[in-house]
């Protein structure tokens, strides 16, 4: 190492801005960049990449010094967005700008694609888009595709089945038919009769967890929803059963609510329910692999994959998990995260908190 070389080292070292980089301090942020002559990028106190060496960096008091020395911002931390609670609505309204650009597209773009539209790497976009929607872009976009068949089955009416396929994105039937018990929970045509020709009985009522609706076909209890708003779990019902005939319950149906309603308050207790179980037959492995779960106890989403024999498969186990309709008589809410803590729930975390308290005093 040259005299040069080794004063410039010696200074860097003797500097505090250094000492904040090497601790990655948040704190630091805004207050100075760094840059690194070797790779010409200039980075937040707080970049997670590697340390450079000290004889390579040199401080600016701002981004925009960095650029006219001609460096780069880093595509990790990205120190040329506002940072805290600014850098984080920049961030939002990134993801959402590329939200719609998913939804406006008909063939689903790719990560790189998306990528190079927002100015990022793949690594960085594909962490950002998670963060903030829960969903890689890919998964978004398969959702959305999924949206819009749901809604050109829908619009389709009698028409081609093959038509609708077309419409929602889909370049080949064969591909779709991969892929709609998935999407669907059922065939194409069962779900576009949207259970035409049945008679759906149902209720609103109270209960300690708030509103709950409770629906029957004739084969047994087909919904069990909670909420906040029962106009909400009454556009959900109409949802599912679009093209059934819905009927407010008599006397007799009160007493099968009573039972429910007795299931949620005594979730502990033996209730036998007749249901009538609608999803795709992998969702069905998992509720059924949930049922055969003791009151009063819990397992992991990946303990449930590994029982359900698909290990490798926890994300799928969790959207079965949560596509449940049948709240408490399916037992949803036994389901925990690896550490322990309770994660999301269909009906609310509350609820859920709830049904488990009550599970084991019981």
């Amino acid at each position: 190492m040259s005299p040069t070389v080794q004063r410039r080292a010696a200074a860097i070292l003797k500097d505090p801005r250094w000492s904040d980089v090497l601790a990655r301090a948040r704190a630091a942020d805004g207050r100075f960049v760094y840059a690194v002559r070797t790779t010409g990028v200039y980075c937040r106190p707080s970049c997670s990449a590697r340390a450079a060496r000290p004889q390579n960096v040199e401080f600016h008091a701002s981004p925009t010094d960095a650029e006219r020395a001609g460096f780069r911002p880093c595509k990790r931390c990205r120190p040329d967005l506002p940072s805290g609670a600014a850098a984080r609505d920049g961030h939002a309204a990134l993801v959402a700008e590329l939200c719609r650009h998913i939804e406006r597209t008909e063939v689903s773009p790719t990560l790189a694609e998306l990528a190079r539209r927002a100015g990022l790497s793949a690594f960085h976009l594909h962490r950002l888009f998670k963060a903030a929607t829960g969903l890689t872009p890919r998964q978004y976009a398969h959702a959305q595709r999924a949206q819009r068949l749901r809604a050109q089955l829908v619009a389709a009416g009698d028409g081609a089945v093959t038509d609708a396929i077309y419409a929602a994105g889909y370049n080949a039937s064969s591909r779709f038919y991969e892929e709609s018990d998935a999407l669907l929970g059922m065939t194409p045509t069962r779900y576009r009769a949207a259970g035409a020709g049945e008679q759906i009985r149902f209720a609103i009522g109270e209960c300690s967890l708030g509103a709950i609706l409770v629906a029957a076909s004739n084969k047994g209890v087909c919904a069990i929803l909670l909420g906040d708003d029962p106009d909400e779990l009454l556009r959900d019902l109409q949802h599912r059963f679009g093209r059934a005939t819905l009927v407010g319950g008599d006397a007799d149906f009160e007493k099968l609510v009573a039972r429910v309603v007795g299931l949620v308050e005594a979730p502990a207790a033996d209730h036998s329910l007749p249901l009538d179980v609608r999803g795709t037959a992998f969702q069905q492995r998992v509720w059924q692999a949930l049922r055969k779960v003791p009151s009063g106890s819990t397992l992991s989403y990946s303990e449930l994959a590994r029982r359900v024999g698909v290990p490798r498969s926890v994300r799928a186990v969790a959207s079965a998990v949560a596509a449940n309709p049948l709240a408490v008589a399916i037992p949803c809410h036994r389901v925990v995260r690896l550490d322990g803590d309770i994660a999301g729930y269909r009906w609310g975390v509350q609820r859920k908190r709830a049904l488990q308290a009550r599970e084991a005093v019981a």
